[in-house]
């Protein structure tokens, strides 16, 4: 198997290994050119995007500066949102759905270190995917960890460190992030009054 074989299918590998490299220069230079692009330059903005991710769908607006390992192994979805400072390592994939709502400073992780000092000294690491699902809304400064799957229409609430897979359809906060509740019918009407007060002015 190849390093970047090794690598998306979780096991150790090397980051130093030449391919991997490249990889991590070629996204490394989009980036910077996406950081460097003026807000209403909408169209180079949507070019470097379609050849920094794998799939990138409509709408897709992300406020700079973003940061990324490879840019390749992203997959989004539709009507996205990022705002300031997001940071996504993808040494693994990351998927994500469609109409997902960043905060500034949200943190995505796919990478991790061997627990034993001697090895991870050896400097090989791994990782492990992270995936969040449609409708999902994730508050500023928060960090999500390897290997969590945030589920369809959840809310996490700010500063959250999510540890561990959250279901569809909560609320959700804290150091470790727990659920606080599940999103309830009196939820969505009190939203539905809010909106039509809205369209009513």
């Amino acid at each position: 198997m190849t390093e970047k074989e090794k690598m998306l299918s979780g096991m150790y590998y090397n980051g130093e290994d030449k391919e991997l490299v490249k990889m991590r220069s070629d996204a490394r230079l989009l980036t910077h050119r996406y950081n460097l692009t003026s807000f209403d330059d909408m169209e180079q903005r949507e070019e470097i995007l379609k050849k920094l991710f794998k799939k990138c769908g409509k709408n897709v607006f992300i406020e700079p500066s973003f940061r990324c390992d490879y840019g390749s192994n992203i997959t989004i979805g539709d009507n996205f949102y990022a705002n300031f400072d997001c940071i996504i390592l993808d040494v693994c994939p990351v998927n994500i759905g469609s109409n997902v709502f960043i905060a500034p400073r949200v943190c995505i992780f796919t990478a991790t270190h061997p627990i034993d000092a001697a090895i991870r000294n050896t400097r090989l690491e791994y990782g492990k995917p992270v995936s969040i699902g449609n409708n999902v809304w994730i508050g500023g400064n928060t960090v999500i960890n390897p290997g969590v799957v945030i589920g369809d229409g959840s809310i996490i609430g700010s500063g959250s460190v999510v540890a561990k897979d959250i279901p569809p359809n909560v609320i959700a906060a804290g150091n470790p992030c727990r659920i606080i509740r599940e999103i309830s019918e009196a939820d969505r009407k009190l939203c539905s009054e809010m909106y039509k007060q809205y369209l009513d002015k």
